[in-house]
């Protein structure tokens, strides 16, 4: 079992979309992490004014530790669900993961 470390960052308006994304593929995500998140990008088209005066743009992360196959079925189903240009994501590999009790 190859375990990877997959996280998304997109604007925090489509934070309870994701998650409930993430609920209804118990399989693929059996726990998450969310974070509030700011981010720069040379991709201003869906900035704000006020993120452009700012600099950054208000954003969500999530990481998820999981199998690297789920992580390329949840980013497939993902990318039908969410084909925006102002969602990134990133696949880390996962060298251990355990918990302390």
């Amino acid at each position: 079992m190859s375990l990877v470390q997959l996280t998304l960052v997109a604007p925090r308006h489509l934070e309870e979309e994701l998650v409930e994304q993430f609920l209804v593929h118990p399989d693929w995500a059996a726990g998450f992490t969310l974070f509030q998140a700011e981010g720069y990008s040379r991709h201003h088209e869906t900035l704000s004014a006020q993120e452009r005066v700012r600099g950054r743009a208000l954003r969500m992360a999530a990481q998820i530790v999981l199998e690297a196959e789920h992580a390329q079925a949840l980013l497939d189903h993902l990318r039908q669900r969410f084909p925006k240009r102002d969602v990134a994501w990133w696949l880390t590999p996962v060298l251990a993961f355990g918990r302390l009790a």
